[in-house]
Order: C-alpha cells, then sequence, then structure tokens
C-alpha cells in the first residue's frame, strides 16, 4: 500500500471504549488517520449532551496513537469536511446501515465517488457500547461540578433546551429517563425546573413564598440524589437582597445550574393572576443592583443568574420591557426570562424580535403555560433559547389522584382504578435499589 493515504473517521468520543480503539486500530492500517470529532452541536441533535465538552474530547482523542490529526465535524453529515480533505478511505463500523445514520452512510458512499474514495466498514464490537456505558454512569449519577456546567452547554449546542418541572424525586426519575423515538432521534427532557409554585402546592400551601429555602432544599436534594440532568431553581423575588447573595452561594455548591429571579416586590403572588390581585414591580435600578449582588456572589462563571421580567404580566408595555431586558444584561444578568398570561404570544414574539435586534446572545427563556398552542420549532425562529414547562406534572397528577379516590368510596373498593394506577411491579422497577 502506498504511504501517506488519508483515513478519514468520525467519532464523539464522549467515552472511549475498547470498540473505539479497535476503529482506530484497523483505520491506521490503511494511512494517516484523521478524526471528525463531533461538536457537542452535532451530538445533541440526534442524542444526549456529552458528558465531556469538544475541548476536553479532542485533547482525549489527540493523544491516541492511531490518530494523527483531529478536526471538528459541526454536523451529522461528512460532506462538508470530506470535500475538503478528500480522504483515500472513511472507515465505520458497520452498525450505521440502519436507523438514524442510514441517509449518512449513503451521503458519505457519494460524496467519496468524484476522487474514488473508499468506505470501508469494520465489524462492530459487540458487548460494549456508549449506550450501555451512558446508562452504567447514570446509575453511578454525577457530581455537583458537572452537573452545574451543563446548562450552559446544553444551551450553546441545543436550538432550543427543553425544561419540564419536578417537584419531587419520583418526578426527577420521571425526567431523567422518560423519552420518545421520532424521525430515529431520541427527544428527551434537558432539565428540570424546580418550581416554587408546584413545591409550595405538593405540600398544601400557597404560592406566596411560604416556603422558604432551608424548605426548599429538602425537596432539592430529593431530586438530586436520583437524577443527574441540570436544574433551574424558581427564585421567586429572590429576596431580601442582604440574603440572596447566600441562595446563590447554597444553590451553587448543591449544583443547581441557575437560578431565576422575578422583577417584582412586596408579597409573591402568582404571575398568571396579573392585575386581578395586587402585584408591583420593581424599580430597574433596585433590581439591577440585585443581580450584581448575586453575580458578585457566585464562585463558577457555569452558573448563571437569569432575570425574569414581569412587565406583560402587569399590563405594561414593550417598550417597557425592553428598557428592562437590555438594563439587566448590562447589570450581568446572564439571561432574560420574559413572561406573559396572553394567550396569543404575539407580546413575546415581538419581545423576542426586538430584544435579538440588538442583543443576539444572551439566552432568551419562554415559558408558554398561556400560548400553549406555540410549537417549540416557532420559539426557535424568534431566537429563543430555553423553553420551561413550569406545571405540568403536577397539574397532571391532581385529576387523577381526585378522580382515584372518588372511585374508591363510590365503588367500596379499589378494582375500578386498575387502569389508570401503575402496576406496584412497574413503580419499584422505577425506583434504582428496590430490587
Amino acid at each position: 500500500m502506498k504511504e501517506n493515504k488519508i483515513v478519514y473517521v468520525a467519532m464523539s468520543a464522549d467515552i472511549i471504549h475498547p470498540g473505539h480503539l479497535n476503529i482506530l486500530s484497523k483505520a491506521s492500517e490503511y494511512g494517516d488517520v484523521i478524526v471528525g470529532l463531533l461538536s457537542d452541536k452535532a451530538i445533541s441533535s440526534y442524542k444526549r449532551l456529552p458528558y465531556m465538552n469538544y475541548e476536553y474530547r479532542e485533547k482525549v482523542v489527540s493523544s491516541i496513537k492511531y490518530v494523527n490529526k483531529t478536526v471538528r465535524q459541526d454536523s451529522l453529515s461528512y460532506k462538508s469536511n470530506l470535500e475538503k480533505i478528500r480522504p483515500d478511505f472513511v472507515i465505520h463500523g458497520d452498525d450505521w446501515k440502519h436507523g438514524v445514520q442510514k441517509k449518512i452512510r449513503q451521503e458519505v458512499i457519494e460524496t467519496l465517488k468524484p476522487w474514488k474514495g473508499e468506505l470501508i466498514e469494520i465489524e462492530y464490537t459487540k458487548g460494549i457500547n456508549s449506550t450501555i456505558l451512558n446508562k452504567k454512569l447514570k446509575e453511578v449519577g454525577t457530581t455537583p461540578e458537572l452537573r452545574l456546567k451543563t446548562l450552559k452547554r446544553l444551551i450553546n449546542a441545543k436550538d432550543i433546551v427543553r425544561v419540564i418541572e419536578s417537584h419531587s424525586g419520583l418526578t426527577g426519575l420521571i425526567i431523567e429517563n422518560t423519552h420518545v423515538i421520532q424521525n430515529n432521534k431520541k427527544i428527551e427532557f434537558d432539565a428540570m425546573w424546580s418550581s416554587s409554585l408546584t413545591d409550595s402546592t405538593s405540600r398544601g400551601k400557597p404560592d406566596i413564598e411560604a416556603v422558604d429555602l432551608t424548605n426548599r432544599l429538602h425537596t432539592l436534594n430529593d431530586i438530586i440524589e436520583v437524577t443527574t440532568k441540570p436544574i433551574i431553581y424558581d427564585g421567586d423575588t429572590g429576596g431580601k437582597i442582604e440574603h440572596f447573595p447566600f441562595t446563590v452561594k447554597t444553590l451553587e455548591r448543591l449544583g443547581v445550574s441557575a437560578i431565576i429571579i422575578e422583577d417584582k416586590i412586596g408579597l409573591k403572588k402568582n404571575s398568571l393572576f396579573g392585575n386581578d390581585v395586587k402585584q408591583q414591580q420593581d424599580s430597574i435600578e433596585n433590581f439591577c443592583q440585585k443581580i450584581r449582588v448575586g453575580k458578585n456572589a457566585k464562585i463558577s462563571d457555569d452558573f448563571m443568574i437569569i432575570a425574569r421580567i414581569e412587565s406583560f404580566i402587569l399590563d405594561k408595555s414593550l417598550d417597557d420591557a425592553l428598557e428592562r431586558a437590555f438594563a439587566y444584561i448590562d447589570s450581568g444578568a446572564d439571561g432574560i426570562m420574559i413572561h406573559s398570561r396572553n394567550k396569543n404570544g404575539e407580546d413575546i414574539r415581538s419581545f423576542c424580535k426586538k430584544f435579538r435586534e440588538k442583543n443576539y446572545t444572551a439566552p432568551i427563556i419562554l415559558v408558554p403555560t398561556s400560548y400553549n398552542q406555540i410549537k417549540e420549532e416557532e420559539f426557535i425562529q424568534w431566537g429563543a433559547n430555553v423553553v420551561i414547562y413550569a406545571n405540568h406534572l403536577l397539574r397532571a397528577s391532581y385529576p387523577i389522584m381526585i378522580k382515584v379516590a372518588k372511585s374508591i368510596l363510590k365503588n367500596n373498593r379499589s378494582k375500578e382504578v386498575d387502569e389508570v394506577c401503575l402496576p406496584i411491579r412497574e413503580i419499584l422497577e422505577l425506583i434504582p435499589g428496590t430490587k
């Protein structure tokens, strides 16, 4: 064989295992190996975000003796890199003839034709793969530092980060393990929302900051102990400005990724009541100072303090919301959550459009409880980065529990509710360590 043949191997390389080394070893027999290392964005387009970021993965792959060079591959498609590099061979395991990568395989074959490049497929290493290892890692758990860092990475890697509320260890497990397959892609929730509303309601208390930080930490700990996904904490008003630094430090220490605080003062009332109840918005100056105090208290650059704007809730103008948004970002806010109780979502769309005309990078967080007819694809077009389904697991559980309770009373037995109750065995299998 002629020397200096070029061999292209694309991989995620998040968890290096013998299968990867086997492919790279075989590839090195054909020439100099260039690894097309998939970016976080490319990987998260079809499965979970990798544990290690691109820079760490690049260091690991570059140190493998079979590898001569690494290049970045920013999509699942090989085409752009192949046309630049024009390799003699592309090496891949023979496991991609079906499923999500079937079309990509065919594109590789067509792309190689002009310079008579060859696709070589190596027998897949049986008994070990990233999916199996990922499951084992989830059983082990994660560290506060790794969990904390993940939200920012998700925002940078995904078109939109999908978040749903969790108010118990059980709901955390549901979020951790629930997914659907659509168009050969795994769709799942990326993060959890620790909602003050659902935390209070599940305790039978009103949503008026009646549950203090110490008690809410009990719920957080229950969730953290059995999950690995990042958590966004609903901080309500953030409390007194003098107390806010302690909240930030506590959450950061636990591995929470972000806190969202709203620009209101006085007794907290749920935003969806709007002006039907007495609610008062904080001044821009005071709220900016609270943001600065929180920013000065945090240690990690990855912990996010996100400002929630209540202007639309209180029937104020778009100009007021934008003025506040830019002021909060200038004061150090790591993102903007814009809230509304209007059902058509037009005020939110207008805000996103105007905000993006001036600021292209600051994350926008939406909570479409009222305008829930709008799909995530449209939010992406608006320039939003995160969507939070803020109370749906609790709201879903309540009607079923009422139905079950009434049925037992009516029928003097529980047989009639079997169809709406999860079998005990499935509950036991959901909880790790029960068997």
